[in-house]
C-alpha cells in the first residue's frame, strides 16, 4: 500500500481559542485539534497565531490557558512567522493583519487554513482552501468514508 502524506492544516487563533474553551469534546474546533493529536492530519500554527490565542485567552478565559498549552504541545507544530519581505508578493490576498498567517500557511505547504474568519482571507490564494472547522471535519469524514467504500470493493 503506498504511503501518502497527511493533509496539512494551518490553524488560526480563533480555532485554538474555541478548542481550548470548548465545553464539550464535540465542538468542531476541538475535533480538528484532536484529529491532529491522533495524527490523522498535520496541524500547524505560526508564532503569531499562538501569541494571539494565548493573549485572548488570558484576557477572556484565563482558566483555559492550561488546556490551551496542552493542546498546543500535543496537536500543533509551531512555525516561525514570515518575514515582512515574504508578505509583499501576496499583498491584497487577505486582510493586512491576517496576511502573515496566509503566507505562513502557503510557505508550509498547507492545503487548508481553518478559521472562523473566512472573510479575512479573501480573495485568498488558489493553493489554499480557507474553511471553518466544521467544514474541515466534514471533508475528513467524507474522505474516510470514500476510502472505506473503496476498500470494500
Amino acid at each position: 500500500m503506498p504511503r501518502t502524506r497527511k493533509p496539512r492544516v494551518f490553524v488560526d487563533a480563533d480555532v485554538l481559542f474555541a478548542g481550548a474553551a470548548s465545553p464539550t469534546e464535540h465542538g468542531a474546533s476541538l475535533v480538528v485539534l484532536r484529529m491532529a493529536e491522533i495524527t490523522l492530519v498535520e496541524a500547524l500554527a505560526s508564532e503569531q497565531v499562538i501569541a494571539e490565542a494565548e493573549r485572548n485567552l488570558a484576557d477572556k478565559l484565563p482558566q483555559a490557558l492550561p488546556t490551551f498549552r496542552l493542546i498546543v504541545s500535543r496537536s500543533l507544530r509551531v512555525v516561525p512567522d514570515p518575514e515582512p519581505d515574504d508578505l509583499k508578493p501576496h499583498e491584497g490576498l487577505a486582510d493586512p493583519e491576517d496576511l502573515p498567517i496566509l503566507v505562513a500557511a502557503l510557505r508550509e505547504g498547507c492545503r487548508w487554513l481553518v478559521t472562523f474568519n473566512v472573510r479575512h482571507y479573501r480573495p485568498g490564494h488558489p493553493d489554499l482552501t480557507v474553511l471553518r472547522p466544521g467544514e474541515l471535519v466534514q471533508r475528513v469524514r467524507d474522505q474516510l468514508a470514500y476510502l472505506a467504500a473503496e476498500e470494500e470493493e
